[in-house]
């Protein structure tokens, strides 16, 4: 199918639209920390039964070492380190901040696609690319009018800095699955690999700092928030970045990690329904160029 790896994508970040309204709502009773862990365990078991269902077996074992090592290391990098990075950043510098410096990763994943792999975008897709993400910057640096008593969230260096390598976790990330999904490889199979390593990381890292118990507690405590964990899981971890995966098996890091940064587009109308935000011209103008940017990575 023509265009099947920019339609995977621009529906990446449909998904990640929606998993985003259950993280933010979780949020309010888990801490980052707890929410990454929960939704990358929920998203695990998951995964195991959908990949028995379709193939027959829930985990790969067959994949071959190759594919395993890329996926694997993909996984450590972007779900759970470059996650990790970005859910720190929500709270340091908010996401309207957060989401703009998380779409940095596009050009880092097109520059590491490039020096490593020989990658080469066309004169249009980078044209295509900054129209998309100055869209993307224009939506997300337009404030929504503050509520009473609530405060404007502070910019912070060490935010900053969190976002940017939130940013390249996730481009590289996507750049080193595209080693590991060559051919047709299954993407929930893919993407089942990504998650061993990612719960086997952020396991190891939660009893080493003695926080196994206390994650439990906070799980026990707070049901309502683990059914919005795991509704953000099933649109994030496992569908959302299932599609990422079959997004970049069929066209080039650049633009597809480009058409992934589209959720504060989607966000527009989620916000404005769900959680009652206005928005005023330049968000609406801000889509508009973003949506002019995606019209150009589509023609060929």
């Amino acid at each position: 199918m023509t265009f099947i790896g920019e339609i995977a994508a621009l529906f990446t970040s449909f998904c990640w639209s929606l998993s985003a309204v259950g993280f933010t709502i979780a949020g309010q009773k888990f801490s980052s920390r707890v929410t990454n862990i929960v939704r990358v365990t929920l998203a695990f078991l998951a995964l195991l039964l959908i990949n028995l269902v379709l193939y027959g077996q829930p985990i790969p074992f067959n994949a071959g070492a190759t594919r395993w090592g890329w996926l694997m290391f993909s996984g450590i990098v972007g779900l759970a380190l470059g996650d990790a990075f970005l859910f720190r950043t929500y709270q340091l510098v908010g996401p309207r901040i957060g989401l703009l410096l998380l779409s940095l990763a596009p050009v880092f994943g097109a520059a590491i696609a490039w020096l490593f792999f020989d990658e080469m975008l066309t004169t249009l897709q980078i044209a295509g690319m900054v129209v998309t993400l100055a869209g993307i910057g224009w939506v997300v640096l337009t404030r929504p009018a503050l509520q009473a008593g609530e405060q404007q969230t502070k910019l912070s260096a060490q935010g900053v800095l969190y976002g940017a390598i939130a940013a390249l976790g996730q481009g590289s990330g996507l750049v080193l699955s595209k080693q590991g999904m060559s051919g047709d490889f299954p993407p929930f199979a893919g993407t089942i690999i990504r998650m061993t390593a990612a719960i086997i990381f952020l396991w190891a890292m939660t009893f080493f700092q003695k926080q196994f118990t206390s994650t439990l507690t906070d799980v026990r405590t707070h049901p309502a928030a683990l059914g919005w964990v795991a509704f953000g899981a099933f649109f994030g971890p496992v569908i959302g970045v299932s599609a990422s995966l079959l997004a970049i098996q069929h066209a080039q890091i650049g633009v597809a990690s480009t058409l992934m940064a589209l959720p504060p587009v989607f966000m527009l109308p989620i916000s404005y329904f769900v959680f009652k935000e206005r928005f005023g011209w330049q968000a609406v103008a801000g889509t508009f160029l973003a949506i002019s940017g995606v019209a150009l990575l589509f023609l060929k």
